[in-house]
C-alpha cells in the first residue's frame, strides 16, 4: 500500500489519459473530451508519418497502432483512446487480447466505434443507420459485428448499412474542405442513401459535415463520434475509478506527432482551438 502511494506522487505527473490517432482527425475526438472533462491532463499522437490508414493493410495498421499505443503507455498513460475508427476497427481487439496480458496488464486501451454503437441503439428511434467510413472500417465490418452483439438483446428491429469513402481522409488532411472535387465525392457517396440516420464514421468527416447535410435527404440526422466518446468515456471513469483515479487532473496538454511538426501545425488550426506545440516522436 506505502509502495502504492509513493509510485502515485513519484509519477502522477505522467498519468495523462493517451489519445491516438492516424493523423489530425483525432484532435475532433480530444477536442471533446477536453470540453466535457477540462480538468482531465491529455497526451495526444498523431501518426501522421503513415496516414491515411483507410487503404493500408490489416498488418500494417495493426503495426503502425500498437506502436502509437506502445508509445503512449511509455509516457505513463493507464488508459488510450483510439480516436481513429480504422485503429479501432483493425487493430484494438487484437491488442486487447494479445498485447495487453503480457505487457501491459495494469493499461486499458478504448476503442470510438462500440460506444458509438452504443449511443446510436440507445438515444435514436430510428430503423435505418447508414455509417460513413473508410475502406478499411468498412471492410473490417467491426461496425456491423458490434451493431449485432448489441442488438442480441434489443427488441426494436433496427437495420445497418455501411459506406466505404475512398479520398475523404486525404482531402481534408490537405485543407481542401470547400473543394469542388471533394464535394462531388461527398455527392456521390450520399446518392441513393436510405437511412434514417447517417453516422461520419471516421474523425475527419466532422470537417465535411456540412455537405453530407447538403446531399443526403432531408430529414436525415447526422452524428459525429467526438461528442459520443467522450460522454461514453465519463461514463466509463465512473465505473472505474481505479482508473480515473490514476489520471492526472491539472489540464495540461500534450502533442506528439510522428510526422514533420512544421507541416502539421500548418494543419492543425481547423481540427482544434488553441495553440499546439508539436513534439516529433
Amino acid at each position: 500500500m506505502i509502495e502504492d502511494v509513493i509510485y502515485q506522487i513519484l509519477f502522477r505527473k505522467n498519468m495523462k489519459l493517451g489519445v491516438f490517432d492516424s493523423g489530425l482527425g483525432g484532435l475532433t475526438v480530444l477536442r471533446s473530451i477536453n470540453e466535457l472533462m477540462p480538468e482531465l491532463s491529455t497526451i495526444y499522437l498523431g501518426d501522421n508519418a503513415n496516414a491515411p490508414y483507410g487503404t493500408k493493410s490489416f498488418e500494417e495498421i495493426f503495426q503502425h497502432t500498437l506502436e502509437g499505443v506502445r508509445f503512449l503507455f511509455a509516457q505513463g498513460c493507464p488508459l488510450v483512446i483510439l480516436a481513429c475508427n480504422t485503429a479501432s476497427a483493425q487493430a484494438l481487439r487484437k491488442i486487447q487480447l494479445e498485447i495487453l496480458p503480457k505487457e501491459f496488464p495494469d493499461r486499458r486501451i478504448l476503442g470510438v466505434i462500440r460506444p458509438t454503437v452504443e449511443y446510436l441503439i440507445e438515444s435514436t428511434d430510428t430503423k435505418n443507420i447508414g455509417v460513413f467510413a473508410t475502406s478499411a472500417t468498412v471492410r473490417s465490418e467491426a461496425y456491423v459485428n458490434e451493431f449485432n452483439n448489441i442488438m442480441t438483446g434489443v427488441s426494436r428491429q433496427i437495420f445497418l448499412c455501411q459506406k466505404a469513402c475512398p479520398g475523404l481522409v486525404e482531402t481534408v488532411e490537405a485543407g481542401q474542405i470547400d473543394n469542388p472535387d471533394t464535394e462531388k465525392l461527398v455527392e456521390g457517396y450520399c446518392r441513393n442513401f436510405q437511412g434514417d440516420l447517417a453516422l461520419l464514421g471516421c474523425t475527419h468527416y466532422p470537417f465535411l459535415e456540412h455537405l453530407f447535410h447538403k446531399y443526403l435527404p432531408t430529414g436525415t440526422r447526422v452524428f459525429t463520434s467526438g461528442p459520443i466518446v467522450a460522454k461514453k468515456l465519463q461514463e466509463y471513469l465512473v465505473r472505474h475509478p481505479d482508473i480515473n483515479d490514476r489520471l492526472e487532473k491539472t489540464s495540461e496538454r500534450t502533442f506528439y506527432t510522428t510526422g514533420d511538426p512544421v507541416i502539421v501545425a500548418a494543419s492543425t488550426d481547423k481540427f482544434y482551438k488553441g495553440n499546439i506545440d508539436w513534439k516529433k516522436v
